[in-house]
């Protein structure tokens, strides 16, 4: 349940910040936000994640499922289990969908968000939920890659103690 709440509350905070700025900015106009950090810049990008994959939406759609379709299926077990995955792939989920209707809508993603003098790309509030949600789906999995060693040592260690060997040697530590 929680994981569709946060890919809503994603959704609909991407699709309110993409209407201000299309609404309020002409396609290219930049306001200062932070002076020499952040400015709001209004982009109509056609191209996928960080200007790859070309300026085809369905593509580009295309692609944005079958990611989602991948990930849902490689964290299955990792979402039943953790409230940090689903929230994570909540803003994967809403971050996704909101950027897959705008292709629908304009045949490109509205982004506005603009630190000139760090990152060359402009991106919106769905690219950073889909970028946090993927670092903590790693971070999620690094953490319990370093966990099974400890269960695998511990099982080794019990098979040794069940086999009555009493050797100190078999005892993984």
């Amino acid at each position: 349940m929680i994981l569709w709440i946060v890919a809503a509350l994603v959704f609909l905070l991407d699709r309110w910040t993409k209407s201000l700025v299309s609404t309020h900015f002409f396609p290219g106009e930049s306001a200062i936000v932070v002076p020499h950090v952040l400015w709001w810049t209004y982009v109509q990008n056609t191209h996928g994640a960080f200007g790859m994959f070309g300026s085809q939406p369905v593509l580009l759609i295309g692609l944005a499922l079958l990611v989602l379709a991948l990930f849902a299926y490689a964290f299955r077990d990792a979402v039943r289990s953790s409230l940090i995955v689903r929230i994570a792939f909540g803003g994967i989920v809403g971050g996704a969908a909101g950027n897959i209707v705008d292709r629908l809508q304009h045949q490109y993603v509205v982004d506005f968000i603009d630190f000139k003098n760090i990152w060359p790309n402009v991106f919106n509030a769905a690219d950073s939920c889909i970028t946090v949600g993927v670092i903590v789906l790693i971070l999620a999995s690094l953490r319990a890659e370093r966990k099974r060693p400890v269960a695998a040592a511990d099982t080794l260690t019990k098979w040794a103690a069940d086999c009555g060997t009493g050797s100190s040697a078999l005892q993984v530590r």
